[in-house]
């Protein structure tokens, strides 16, 4: 069962989502909160985390 955990880090760990474009970064939690990270696409800095599938 240890894979699946790896796994799940992997894909959803510290990955947020540009709520402009739908682009996907990975990112430090709290940079994204005090709005330190912008998109690399659109330049928009309000992100969401990815939902699970």
């Amino acid at each position: 069962m240890g894979k699946i955990i790896e796994a799940t880090n992997r894909l959803y760990k510290n990955v947020f989502v540009c709520k402009r474009c739908q682009t996907k970064m990975r990112s430090d939690p709290q940079k994204i909160l005090r709005g330190k990270v912008k998109c690399r696409k659109c330049g928009k800095r309000a992100f969401r985390p990815l939902k699970k599938k």
